[in-house]
């Protein structure tokens, strides 16, 4: 990232909402050198805690927890105009709402190479049933396994969505030899792209990297769970709600699939982030997957690595400040 010139940088600073320690070193260090005020706040912004980011026309979110429209409002109404979520995705946010209050949002971008590294490590590890594995030997049972693992050069891998992260992942997937198909509304790779039912149909692997939009919804829904290859694999590093849950549930319950790696899940809210050693867990669903030894559990983690965290405030402060110098961010 290009450094902004010194009389480019605001006399307002940013407030940054759920902050955690690892960012706010990064903040803290990038900060200094540009010289900005940051106001750094570990906890997510919400409609009681806007008041702290008063003073400053842009603040800064995670991509944790739903942003409410109470709380855009209240951030209007503390003179904020500009929101920069540290996510390529704005499923968190109510953009309509936002631009009826006057508040613009904007991402931010960051190696895709961090998901896309973390989605073969899930893919690899389901084909070759790494959890049950795992467990056996942390219980001392070093047997052989009945259920042998696949190569990826035997398999068909169908790649849904190829943005920066989707391509990524397709370039890693080609050198393990396998045929791979691709599927993106907007844009295509130079090869394998074709209709998504067909992908579905063919592939021996899905793995799922479009953006969370009302037409996204449920991509996955029971019709075309139902019309994927018996013993096929789902992996999700994309959002939890790409995949209907009860409906894939109702597939590795009847054996139907091979299995599933996910990094995102509906209802991840609340949990993920959390540490729930000590809770009731209220979300079944995720309760009745993590029994199984086929379906892998992280709790959307893919994005979280040095490179990418450094990637991320780099970008956060850059679109900061060209709202603030009048750029488009």
């Amino acid at each position: 990232m290009a450094e902004p010139s010194s009389s480019s940088i605001p006399t307002t600073g940013i407030a940054v909402f759920g902050c955690g320690q690892d960012e706010a070193d990064l903040f803290q260090q990038m900060g200094a050198r540009l010289g900005l005020s940051l106001t750094l706040i570990e906890a997510a912004v919400c409609e009681t805690n806007a008041e702290l980011a008063r003073g400053n026309r842009c603040v800064s979110v995670n991509h944790k927890t739903q942003i409410t429209d109470p709380a855009l409002l209240a951030l209007s109404k503390t003179g904020v105009e500009y929101i920069c979520t540290r996510s390529i995705g704005y499923d968190h946010i109510d953009l309509e709402y936002a631009e009826r209050v006057g508040i613009s949002v904007g991402n931010v971008a960051y190696s895709p190479d961090s998901v896309a590294d973390y989605t073969l490590m899930l893919m690899l590890m389901a084909l070759r049933h790494a959890k049950s594995t795992i467990r056996r030997t942390d219980a001392h049972d070093y047997r052989l396994s009945n259920a042998r693992g696949k190569e990826l050069r035997d398999l068909t891998v169908g790649v849904v969505g190829t943005g920066r992260i989707g391509t990524a992942v397709v370039d890693r997937l080609r050198g393990f030899g396998c045929r791979v198909l691709s599927h993106d509304n907007r844009s295509r790779v130079s090869t394998g792209h074709v209709p998504l039912d067909e992908l579905i149909e063919l592939s021996d692997v899905v793995t799922l990297h479009t953006p969370l939009t009302a037409d996204t919804r449920h991509l996955l829904d029971r019709h075309r769970i139902e019309r994927m290859k018996p013993g096929a694999y789902i992996v999700n590093t994309g959002r939890g709600p790409l995949l209907d849950t009860e409906a894939l549930l109702a597939a590795l319950e009847s054996g139907r699939l091979g299995g599933a790696a996910l990094d995102v899940l509906e209802g991840e809210e609340g949990i993920f982030y959390a540490d729930c050693r000590n809770r009731h867990l209220e979300n079944e669903a995720l309760v009745r997957l993590q029994r199984m030894p086929n379906v892998l559990i992280s709790p959307h983690s893919a994005y979280h690595t040095d490179h990418a965290l450094k990637d991320i405030v780099e970008n956060t402060l850059a679109n900061c400040l060209n709202f603030e110098s009048g750029e488009t961010a």
